[in-house]
This record gives C-alpha cells, structure tokens and sequence, in this order.
C-alpha cells in the first residue's frame, strides 16, 4: 500500500502555492509548513488534502484552499503573542495555524456538526491555545474582546459592528464584503480610534455567505442555536 509523504506535501504547498503567489511572512510559512492539513479533511479527500483548491468537508461546507487562508492570515500582520477571533471555523484548519503564532485563538462555528469536529481535532493534535464556540459568529465573542485581529472565513453584506467593536485600537479585521453573497472584495479594516476605522481593499474572493444577525440573516431551514462553548472533549452539550 502507498504511504503519502504529508511533510513533502507540505513543503511542495508552501514553496509552489504560497511562496511563488506571493506569500512572504517566514511566521505564516512556518506554521503552513508545521500544521497538517490531511487532518482537518475527509477521508474521502484526504489525498488531495494539499491540492490548490477548496474541498469538501462536513455539512456541505468547504475548507479554503490553502493559498487564501495563508493570505487571509498573512494580511493581519501578526507579530505574534495576540489574541485573534476567528469567525467561520470550518473544519480548524485556520484556527490551527494561527495557533502557531498566536498567544491565544477564539474560533465560533455557526454549524454545530463542524465545531464539534474542528474542537476534536484542534485537541487531538494537542493544540491547547484555540477555544470553540457554536453560535451566531456575526456577534463575535465578546467576552475575550478586545482582540488584536479578527478574521472572517464568510462573506457579508458589510462588515459587522459587533466585530468592529471587539478589535482593539491598533488591531486588524480581515473580512470578505459584498451586496452579492457569492462574491465579495477582502477587505482590511485597521481600528485607529474608539470611532475611527481605517479600510483598504486587498483582493476579489469568493467565499460562503456570512449568515447570522448581523450578516445575511438567520438560517432559514434550521432553528438557530444556542451559542455554546465546547468543553475539552469537544462534545456538544445539547440542554
């Protein structure tokens, strides 16, 4: 049977996919390089867990590609040692590599399917800096506020004031916006005051909508949960 070499897989993504796009961040590079992706995907895809393009994952979502996420990452100019909110955790894979450079990482998944995954394998890889909570992810998480970045894995129809009210004076927020919910601009958001913000556009993307109160609106199928925190052994409390 043949054993995929993950670690020259790993290599291959950051020297073809992120270092010849552009990428530059030696702290990015080398959290890309340490975390194993092959962990956070399906089985059934696990193969082409290194492949330049989204996959499937749980749910019906997908995990971005690995070129946005350390863009996306990139972009909120960590010097490491701060506290970062994540809002669309996915499968963890983001969470993970911000956990290679930050002290801390709040990740909150609106699908309680994918939190309870993303918290399991965050633990089972013995990543004790990311906490995940089921909830409404257009809220943030106030209560770890103010962060010094926050980045949004969905897009919305513009950009959140929860969120702008938990990045601290200083901090960046990295978030896709936009009127269409399929396609958006990435935009970056610096917080210069209590009320001053300053925005700058830094790529066309397409990511899944940002559903909640203050994105596109609660789901329309499902009733919308209570947000939670996920204990250690990552199950889901259902009270």
């Amino acid at each position: 049977m043949n054993t995929v070499d993950w670690p020259a897989q790993r290599c291959n993504m950051v020297e073809h996919q992120l270092r010849a796009r552009g990428v530059r961040d030696r702290a990015v590079l080398d959290a890309m390089l340490r975390v194993p992706r092959e962990a956070f995907v399906p089985e059934a895809v696990r193969e082409s867990a290194y492949q330049d393009s989204p996959l499937p994952i749980a749910a019906g979502q997908t995990i971005s590609q690995p070129y946005i996420v350390a863009f996306m990452i990139e972009a909120l100019g960590l010097q490491g040692g701060e506290w970062v909110l994540e809002i669309g955790a996915g499968s963890g894979y983001a969470a993970a590599v911000l956990s290679e450079i930050a002290a801390e990482v709040y990740t909150v998944e609106r699908i309680e399917e994918l939190a309870a995954g993303a918290a399991q394998t965050i633990r089972s890889l013995g990543i004790r800096n990311v906490q995940v909570r089921c909830g409404d992810g257009t809220l943030g998480w106030p209560e770890h506020a103010p962060y010094q970045a926050i980045v949004v894995a969905a897009g919305g129809p513009e950009v959140p004031e929860s969120l702008q009210t938990q990045l601290q004076i200083g901090g960046r927020l990295v978030i896709p916006v936009g009127g269409d919910p399929t396609s958006q601009g990435l935009i970056r958001i610096t917080r210069i005051s209590e009320t001053q913000f300053d925005g700058e556009d830094i790529a066309d993307v397409r990511f899944v909508p940002l559903i909640g109160a203050q994105g596109w609106g609660k789901p329309s199928s499902d009733k919308w949960p209570q947000s939670r925190n996920l204990p250690f052994n990552a199950m889901v409390d259902r009270k």
